[in-house]
């Protein structure tokens, strides 16, 4: 049962389904129309999740990968380079095309936080769960305040569930929700959001 619910944690709050459901938040918060919303929403995920779960997929399709969710470093650094470099692509074109503040900034903030992971992942293993549920239970919560601030429950949730599979150390686990907290929080302030 404690597998089942870990996994169905791992699974239900995956960082593809966290980003998505950020970037709507971030989107409907801050842009004035229904047609304003799609544009910026679709422009977001073509410069974040949909590239990369497209090469995700057709690398386990080709068995390249394991999983959706690989284990092994070396499995990872293709994806942490494609994931850079379309978060690079992806600040530039927000600020050629006006994008909505907060969503630039806190594409920004994306864009600083895979190259870190990056750089972190030659040496060692962070848990990429943990990090989607912190940074964005802290972009919510400066975004729309206290009443966001419940995002915070499932981050222990999601660090038990890590644990609970074996994926990552309770230090991969930790660096993982503190550093993409640490860095969504400088980088907003950074930019005056905070």
């Amino acid at each position: 049962m404690r597998q089942r619910i870990a996994h169905l944690t791992s699974s239900l709050l995956n960082p593809f389904l966290v980003c998505f459901v950020t970037i709507i938040f971030l989107v409907a918060h801050t842009t004035n129309s229904v047609a304003d919303a799609f544009k910026w929403a679709a422009i977001a995920m073509v410069f974040s999740i949909i590239p990369v779960f497209t090469f995700i997929v057709y690398q386990v399709r080709r068995k390249k990968l394991e999983s959706i969710f690989p284990e092994g470093q070396g499995q990872r650094k293709m994806i942490y380079v494609l994931a850079s470099a379309l978060a690079a692509a992806g600040c530039g074109v927000m600020w050629y095309c006006g994008a909505p503040r907060l969503l630039a900034v806190s594409f920004i903030a994306g864009l600083l936080a895979v190259v870190l992971f990056m750089i972190i992942n030659f040496y060692w293993k962070i848990s990429l769960h943990t990090a989607f549920v912190s940074a964005a239970a802290v972009v919510l919560t400066i975004i729309f305040g206290i009443k966001a601030a419940w995002v915070f429950i499932l981050l222990p949730q999601m660090a038990w569930s890590r644990l609970e599979l074996k994926m990552h150390s309770a230090a991969q686990v930790l660096a993982g929700a503190v550093l993409a907290a640490g860095i969504v929080t400088v980088v907003f302030w950074g930019f005056g959001v905070i």
